[in-house]
């Protein structure tokens, strides 16, 4: 007998929201408690907080503070914070991610319970994967304490960690409950950090909308002097372009080749590799962009006008845009970052261009001879911008 395919279909819809606050374990504050009981209006929950090393030594005080704001909300059941090393060493060692499962488990947290991430981007891309893998899901809360994890890394679906030296090589793609940004805990970041999440918000507009550019491009010279109210409206607005193009880019999950938000980021990826991680990645994502911008330019896809622009905006806010890269052998190490980024796109290389500010165009193959050419003006800035 010959059986006929069996086949169905069917749509899961998905929301979530990304809130804003300030001081967010204050006892008068209760967006959190909020967040909570919208998901579950009686009883308790069961909480287990992570948190970045850099954000407990920034804000000594935030364990005990945590504590007591639980103490003070009845719909919550504290279980256990567990510290972990902030920055990219906690995404290039699993037995970070064995750390978190282990408190998941310990802490009999399960499917209806959360994960609450506090810390940087790298910190939140590895706990929401222990947290997307634990009981294939447990629900997660991210409070993002970096520019770049507030405009960018933590407003997504992506989790993930480094594996066979390739950023993200292990990750999945799962939807948090909520993100909350907490803009108190942006006012300890060293001005490096501080500077570099702007990229991002740099990225988005180049690719989606010119007049963000602009105000991005009037406002230059006032990210690094730290005009809080800048800063908060560039990182509202680029997060808000992200989660859009989440929405109703028609790929949440990234099934097709096609990733406009990685515009700069093939180069930028392996940089930070290249470099063992000493460059920060929206470091290494402004000189991507920089480098692909000049390419773009040699290719006739756009002008020098264009180009010049672009990095006279990334210079102002205070980014180094020379490639760290020395000799014939670390220019074709870099080149290899290209047929890596097309293997984790998944077999067809796009990589996204810019025409114009606020246009993008992806192309399929890259020309290396105009590639090592690019690489070379910003090894040297032999362009004046």
């Amino acid at each position: 007998m010959t059986y006929k395919p069996i086949e169905q279909r069917f749509s899961v819809e998905y929301q979530y929201r990304l809130h804003f606050t300030r001081d967010l374990f204050s006892p008068e504050n209760d967006q959190l408690a909020e967040i909570i009981r919208s998901y579950k209006p009686e009883g308790t929950t069961k909480l287990l907080f992570v948190l970045d090393d850099g954000v407990a030594a920034a804000f000594p005080g935030l364990h005990d503070k945590i504590q007591a704001w639980c103490r003070l909300n009845e719909a919550t059941d504290f279980r256990e914070i567990i510290t972990v090393a902030g920055g990219e060493e906690v995404k290039n060692d699993d037995r970070y991610v064995e750390e978190v499962l282990k408190a998941i488990d310990r802490n009999h947290i399960c499917r209806h319970s959360f994960v609450i991430v506090i810390g940087g981007g790298a910190v939140i891309d590895m706990a929401g994967y222990a947290a997307t893998i634990a009981h294939r899901g447990v629900k997660l809360i991210r409070v993002p304490t970096t520019v770049l994890s507030q405009n960018d890394a933590a407003v997504g679906v992506k989790n993930g960690i480094n594996y066979f030296g390739k950023k993200n090589f292990i990750g999945t793609f799962a939807v948090p409950y909520a993100i909350i940004n907490d803009a108190d805990f942006l006012t300890t970041l060293e001005q490096r950090d501080w500077i570099a999440g702007v990229s991002e918000g740099v990225k988005v507009s180049l690719i989606k909308d010119h007049d963000f550019f602009e105000f991005i491009e009037r406002h230059a010279a006032d990210f690094p002097a730290r005009k809080p109210d800048i800063m908060q409206e560039l990182i509202y607005r680029c997060a808000e372009l992200h989660m859009q193009h989440i929405a109703r880019g028609g790929d949440p999950f990234e099934s097709g080749s096609s990733r406009p938000l990685d515009f700069g980021h093939w180069a930028a990826h392996k940089l930070e590799h290249m470099t063992g991680y000493s460059i920060r990645h929206g470091e290494a994502v402004a000189v991507g962009m920089a480098l692909d911008v000049t390419y773009a330019m040699l290719c006739n896809i756009t002008t020098e006008e264009v180009r010049n622009r672009v990095i006279r905006v990334l210079e102002t806010i205070g980014f180094d845009l020379r490639l760290p890269v020395n000799g014939d052998e670390e220019i074709e190490t870099l080149l290899n970052g290209i047929e890596e980024f097309r293997e984790h796109l998944g077999g067809k290389l796009t990589i996204t261009l810019l025409t114009e500010i606020g246009n993008k165009h992806d192309v399929h193959e890259i020309d290396t001879a105009l590639m090592r050419e690019a690489i070379r003006i910003m090894s040297n800035q032999q362009i004046d911008a």
